[in-house]
């Protein structure tokens, strides 16, 4: 829940106590904190071995990834970045990314996007379809209202998942 700051509704603060968190498959949680048409802000944690996000891409957004933790794999275009605790990547709008703990890792990542997009209704669908409350024809069916576009990358398929790959 955001809290207008001074009454300045430009302005808003997310207190953890109070942010939505969502299960958005095994071992994956997106915390809510900001959805304005300036900025989308969350954070991701994830459990070793969870899946992560497939490879997709946004027509109008930067995406932006700043690991707090663990090691975070991120793939940007062809090439498989491992950032560690600290480390900080952008991906401009067309570019095809995808992003998941690092093979036998967690993650923690603070996540945005530039211009935000009211984003949190598709990690609420997701959150849905987790539930089984709804189904990957949903998600597919959304990806023009939420610019988030799905594709296809042979290194993101192949990329190790396990620590025993």
């Amino acid at each position: 829940m955001n809290e207008n700051l001074a009454g300045n509704p430009t302005e808003n603060l997310t207190r953890a106590a109070t942010a939505e968190a969502i299960a958005d498959g095994p071992g994956s949680v997106i915390t809510l904190l900001t959805d304005t048409p300036e900025l989308t802000c969350n954070t991701a944690s994830f459990e070793i071995g969870a899946a992560g996000a497939p490879v997709h891409f946004h027509t109008k957004a930067t995406e932006f990834f700043h690991v707090t933790d663990g090691q975070l794999d991120v793939l940007v275009g062809d090439e498989i970045h491992t950032l560690s605790k600290g480390d900080f990547i952008t991906v401009p709008p067309g570019v095809k990314h995808a992003f998941a703990p690092a093979a036998g890792h967690t993650a923690e990542v603070f996540v945005g996007f530039t211009p935000g997009m009211a984003r949190f209704d598709y990690y609420r669908l997701l959150g849905r379809v987790a539930a089984g409350e709804g189904t990957v024809q949903d998600i597919i069916d959304s990806q023009p209202t939420y610019d988030n576009h799905y594709a296809e990358s042979e290194a993101w398929a192949g990329r190790p998942r396990s620590a025993d790959a």
